[in-house]
């Protein structure tokens, strides 16, 4: 799965499940500040996300968020996680 793919699935859930704008949802938003997500939501996140690892790859595990701060901060996480 590309970064873009990733962003684009992540996006996706932000919305549906978060009720977040779409708008609001780009690259450089923080997480805090700027989508008012906290450590629980990061954990639904990081549940949510699961279910699209790609066959034979690792599933994501929470302690990748700990030190991400952006939605592209994630991307990149994810997309190492599954390189």
């Amino acid at each position: 799965m590309s970064k873009e793919e990733i962003f684009v699935k992540l996006k996706e859930i932000l919305v549906s499940v978060f009720e977040l704008d779409e708008a609001d949802i780009t690259p450089d938003a923080l997480l805090g500040d700027d989508l008012d997500l906290d450590s629980i939501d990061a954990i639904d996140l990081v549940v949510k996300m699961k279910e699209y690892t790609p066959e034979g790859k690792p599933t994501i595990d929470a302690s990748i968020f700990k030190e991400v701060k952006t939605v592209q901060d994630v991307v990149d996480a994810i997309a190492k996680v599954w390189a």
